[in-house]
């Protein structure tokens, strides 16, 4: 049996379940196989960590600046209307994907990083001197936004390149790194507003990523040329071509699907915590400990997805993940089953961060990487841009908590429901195969 791992760019032709006219691929353009290895190699897997651990980790600390804006530096702003910037994080930090993926597609990776790393630190360093909404809304929502989605775009979509038959556990590395950060960041902004002031907490967090940037501009690089793509045949038809796959279109779906569940309860967990009578001391912790756990899990998934396939592992443990909300979250009520619920939550949702774009990958021509995965990103985006006030609305609508969790827990499931369907076409309904 050949491997079913192997991306489309390194092979003729792949079992997709599509028409021949959909399923046709261009063909593959890079003949020299991916080194699986070596010290060239993984130096970009550090580098990716690093971008990993200035943008999603950094992600996990917004919930302590929206605390901290609400009830000390924009008392006059309504909750909803202060939460218009971490939104706008989460939104641009995802969003960009398809902007961003053009761009790697067309130039490579090098000076889209420098300039994100740029913008990120300049934005935190700008946020760290405002004092008025629009200016944090600007320096915080935007700007460092902008630079956080090209550093962590570009570096992933390099890292494909550098591995194949080991992908799930470069990339389960690498991905360790958003889990690292989610620990990290909480922890010491919460602690520094406290003794050093915003300012110096927002200031320190800046120098941090700067150090962990310039380890990441040092060490990624794609391991192939980047090739224009100005030819014949127009560029709508090309970015169109995508839409025109229905497998491509069902693990994006299921992708989109997923994150309402996934972001709920990171958004929510601690607020419900609180509504529980939970000490405020272990609330703090909550989000460390959902974060402690994805390392594992996504550890454990990117290897166990080399052996037994990412599809199939990705599919039993986000399986696991919609599970868990349903049978686990909505009867907690005690600190104990609180910090269980994040601690397994986050060990089975890791997979998503880990192997997301490699899910999109396997099924994608390796010259149109960037772009693709960049699809998967901006719907992500919109997802965690609109989870919020859905469930906002959830809560002031008598659905309460119990509603929010059935609301996760029912995405979840459906959109690993979409991604099985893909998998499942794709290996032409065969269960047991490795995919």
């Amino acid at each position: 049996m050949s491997s079913s791992n192997t991306p489309l760019s390194e092979m003729g032709s792949v079992e997709r379940g599509d028409t021949p006219e959909t399923a046709a691929q261009p063909p593959a353009v890079h003949k020299d196989p991916a080194p699986d290895g070596g010290p060239r190699a993984w130096l970009v897997v550090l580098g990716v960590w690093c971008s990993l651990f200035v943008s999603f980790g950094w992600l996990n600390s917004i919930g302590t600046f929206q605390e901290y804006y609400q009830h000390e530096l924009l008392t006059d702003y309504s909750p909803g209307t202060v939460s218009w910037i971490p939104s706008l994080t989460v939104f641009f930090i995802m969003g960009m994907g398809p902007i961003i993926g053009q761009l790697y597609d067309r130039f490579g990776p090098r000076y889209l990083m420098l300039g994100g790393a740029f913008l990120h630190v300049f934005g935190l360093m700008m946020a760290s001197i405002s004092t008025q909404y629009y200016q944090l809304l600007l320096s915080q929502g935007i700007c460092s936004a902008f630079g956080a989605s090209a550093v962590f775009q570009c570096s992933l979509n390099a890292l494909h390149g550098w591995f194949n038959k080991r992908r799930g556990a470069a990339f389960g590395i690498a991905g360790t790194g958003s889990s690292v950060g989610g620990v990290v960041f909480p922890i010491m902004t919460s602690r520094l507003i406290r003794r050093a002031g915003f300012g110096w907490a927002m200031r320190t967090c800046a120098f941090l990523i700067l150090a962990l940037l310039v380890v990441a501009n040092l060490t990624v690089a794609a391991r192939h040329p980047p090739r224009p793509r100005d030819g014949p045949g127009g560029g709508g038809a090309r970015l169109a071509k995508p839409f025109r796959e229905f497998n491509f279109v069902l693990v994006v779906l299921g992708l989109f699907l997923f994150t309402f569940g996934m972001i709920a309860p990171v958004n929510y967990l601690a607020a419900q915590a609180v509504s529980a009578g939970v000490d405020a001391t272990i609330v703090e912790y909550l989000v460390a400990i959902l974060n402690a756990g994805s390392l594992f899990g996504r550890l454990m998934s990117g290897f166990l997805g080399d052996k037994i396939g990412r599809y199939n592992i990705f599919i039993v443990v986000c399986y696991m993940t919609g599970i868990l909300n349903l049978a686990l979250w909505i009867p907690a009520s005690s600190t104990g089953a609180f910090a269980a619920y994040a601690a397994l939550f986050g060990f089975f949702s890791g997979a998503y961060v880990s192997l997301l774009a490699v899910l999109v990958v396997q099924i994608s021509p390796l010259e149109e990487a960037g772009f693709r995965t960049g699809i998967a990103f901006f719907l992500a985006g919109v997802a965690g841009l609109v989870t919020g006030p859905i469930c906002g609305s959830i809560i002031g609508n008598t659905g309460g908590w119990t509603g929010v969790k059935i609301f996760a827990g029912v995405f979840c499931l459906a959109g690993t429901t979409s991604v099985l369907l893909a998998r499942l076409r794709i290996t032409r309904w065969q269960i047991a195969k490795v995919f």
